[in-house]
């Protein structure tokens, strides 16, 4: 693994204990329906926090164990700023997180 798969990596891992901190992680997942919207982040089915915790997080972690080639755009700061824009003091950790996560990705090696 290079350094940027290991650093990508280890920001999920943060992603994913921010949303436990903020108490916006889940045990029970939603239903297959509602993860199978075929809408960009599920907005029709899903909250952004079980969208983050159920299809992004996950999505990411196979691509990079697979080595598989990762996309080379990402925009989900400005969407996570949108969904939290009432409550941007509550989630700026998780704001800041997406947004290195955002910054590592299109950052090309």
């Amino acid at each position: 693994m290079d350094a940027r798969v290991n650093e990508l990596a280890e920001h999920l891992l943060l992603i994913e204990r921010e949303l436990r901190v903020l108490g916006w992680w889940q045990e029970q997942a939603p239903s297959a329906e509602a993860l199978a919207s075929q809408e960009p982040f599920c907005v029709d089915t899903l909250t952004f926090e079980q969208w983050l915790q159920w299809i992004f997080l996950p999505r990411m972690k196979q691509l990079l164990e697979a080595g598989a080639a990762l996309p080379s755009v990402s925009g989900i700061q400005p969407m996570a700023e949108m969904v939290y824009r009432e409550q941007s003091g509550v989630a700026r950790r998780l704001l800041e997180l997406l947004g290195e996560f955002d910054r590592l990705l299109t950052r090309t090696s």
